[in-house]
């Protein structure tokens, strides 16, 4: 038996021996590509039981060459602080909105955020599916930020306060915390509060000391960050329906393989339904713990749910909300849900 027979045999025996290690996968070596997850979110809220569910479906369908990293409780910075990065080419990818993206170059997203503009989430979804959206989607990529995911369930946001409210009347001068953008801030504005920009991880801190009376989230939000020991009502009024997005830049989407864009898209995307299945349950489990810290729940009558409707249409034809939309904004999404 010649040396070079046998050194051949050597080679194949450990590539073999490599390969079952790996059960059963080959290894090329090569290192696997690695996607940081941040989000305000804390451990044990939908998006972050959701984001777990990711991080092993991304794995299993990259066979061990894509990785997600999860960084909660805003561990990365802040979200303005993460897109910096996403511009700057890092593979970082968060979850937003459409408030967020009309600040970002594409001012016609702000409306998915509008007060009442959704009665269901099946608006929510043919609204995604519209072409409108296909567009705004379009218009952010060319601004540096790709779209993967627009199906998860983010909730029905209510509103958290000191005092009772019931009716728009009762948030007049009430201090009410919102995101720093301005659909966030006229979307409260024109229900009669005196909306105060600031971070969610402040908010705790400003409710202790006086300088907001409230904030709006949806439940398990307003749960996970433990409010419910510093403000004691709440009222159901469900002034948005908040499906959230998740992002990547896109220089870095461009650096990927067309398969590995694909699954990174189609796991986002099976998360998101994984995270919607688990949302039900969630949201029950948040009311009974904001109940047991004393939280007296208020849901409003149609008439009462009515005037809040009504003081929301203001926001549609607020000049400084429409003056960066395209004109008749409002009835081309409303035609896009097919109303």
């Amino acid at each position: 038996m010649s040396k070079r027979f046998i050194s051949i045999a050597l080679v194949l025996l450990v590539s073999i021996g490599l390969v079952f290690a790996a059960g059963g996968k080959e290894t090329t070596g090569a290192k696997p590509v690695v996607i940081q997850l941040g989000y305000e979110n804390n451990p044990g809220e939908p998006v972050d039981l959701a984001a777990h569910e990711w991080q092993r479906i991304i794995d299993e369908k990259s066979n061990g060459t894509m990785k997600l990293e999860l960084f909660p409780s805003s561990q990365l910075g802040s979200k303005t602080d993460l897109v910096d990065q996403m511009l700057a080419g890092s593979s970082v990818c968060t979850l937003a909105d459409g408030a967020f993206y009309a600040e970002r170059g594409v001012p016609d997203f702000g409306i998915v955020f509008g007060p009442y503009l959704f009665t269901s989430w099946d608006d929510c979804w043919r609204l995604v599916d519209s072409d409108w959206y296909k567009e705004q989607a379009e218009k952010l990529a060319k601004n540096g930020l790709r779209l993967i995911s627009s199906n998860w369930i983010y909730g029905d946001r209510h509103t958290l306060t000191k005092k009772p409210v019931h009716t728009p009347s009762d948030l007049r001068g009430m201090k009410i915390r919102v995101a720093n953008s301005m659909v966030f801030i006229k979307g409260f504005e024109v229900l009669g509060a005196t909306p105060t920009p600031l971070a969610l991880g402040e908010v705790y801190t400003a409710l202790q000391q006086g300088v907001v009376d409230g904030l709006e989230n949806p439940l398990t939000t307003l749960d996970g960050g433990k409010f419910q020991e510093v403000a004691k009502y709440l009222i159901l009024d469900g002034h948005v329906k908040n499906f959230t997005t998740f992002i990547v830049g896109e220089t870095f989407f461009k650096s990927l393989t067309a398969e590995q864009q694909k699954i990174l898209i189609d796991s986002a995307n099976e998360a998101g339904l994984y995270n919607n299945s688990i949302q039900v349950e969630l949201e029950q489990q948040a009311m009974k713990n904001l109940v047991a810290g004393g939280v007296t729940v208020y849901t409003p009558s149609d008439a009462e749910l009515k005037l809040f409707q009504d003081a929301a249409k203001a926001f549609y034809t607020d000049p400084q909300v429409t003056a960066k939309w395209t004109p008749g904004l409002y009835n081309t999404v409303m035609k896009a849900m097919g109303k």
